[in-house]
């Protein structure tokens, strides 16, 4: 073997080496911010649970033996049977997605996570505090899925074996997030406001709740709102996320 063989080996080797420690490097350093975004969720960040109550503010959802749950039963089975291909695809989407991107179907495509980084993590700081402000509710009230109460339903989206129907956590962060995005874009608070209750009555096409459930998350979602709207924390993210928006959308982003 000559000289100039041998040397490109090694030169190989050690770039090959090179590459596999930054490949390692990369991948440690991805699972460490993973690490870091999970450590970070792990507490409320604008209001705690015992400010919200939720499971002494909310009314108790519908007795099994009553005839308002036979009517929430019977409006799920009706729109089991009326549901369209493009409903089904959209509650499916919703399905998928908990945060204020929700909202890119009437803001249009530059209203994304990777275009707006400061309004993604006000986004997902009001999504973790609805987790814990919506869960002592749900352990509380304890309520039967109705696929799992009546089976004759056939959802067409993920279920749970876990009775924790009341409220949905779902329509929970609908409203709660848009509420948040009112604050950043208040002229747009109508059409906002509709979308919220088209994701939140997906919960129902997707045959994962009841009608009570997702009034009963559009009442605690306000109560949380006013709560997080004091705080000086949600009042930092909710200005850096409107100066970034305001760039966005020149035309849309007003200040209060």
């Amino acid at each position: 073997m000559d000289v100039n063989t041998s040397s490109s080996k090694r030169l190989y080797a050690s770039c090959s080496g090179t590459r596999d420690l930054k490949k390692n490097l990369l991948s440690s350093i991805g699972l460490l911010a993973l690490s870091l975004s999970l450590a970070q969720a792990k507490e409320p960040i604008f209001v705690q649970p015992d400010q919200t109550t939720a499971f002494e503010i909310l009314p108790p959802p519908p007795a099994a033996d009553s005839e308002k749950l036979k009517k929430e039963l019977a409006e799920l089975h009706k729109l089991e049977a009326q549901r369209t291909e493009e409903q089904v695809r959209q509650a499916k989407a919703d399905d998928e997605l908990e945060n204020m991107f929700v909202f890119k179907t009437i803001l249009g495509d530059r209203f994304t996570p990777e275009a707006l980084p400061a309004t993604a993590r006000f986004s997902d700081d009001v999504k973790n505090d609805e987790g814990f402000n919506t869960a002592p509710a749900k352990e509380g009230f304890h309520r039967v899925r109705p696929y799992n109460l009546d089976k004759t339903l056939t959802p067409v989206c993920k279920v749970k074996t876990k009775d924790d129907s009341y409220p949905s956590g779902h329509a929970t962060t609908g409203y709660l997030e848009a509420l948040a995005l009112i604050d950043l874009l208040p002229e747009k608070r109508d059409i906002i406001l509709v979308r919220a209750d088209e994701y939140a009555r997906n919960r129902l096409v997707c045959g994962v709740h009841y009608r009570s459930d997702i009034e009963a998350s559009k009442l605690l979602a306000y109560a949380i709102h006013a709560l997080m709207h004091s705080t000086p924390k949600y009042k930092e993210e909710m200005l850096a996320a409107r100066a970034e928006l305001r760039a966005v959308f020149p035309a849309d982003v007003k200040d209060q």
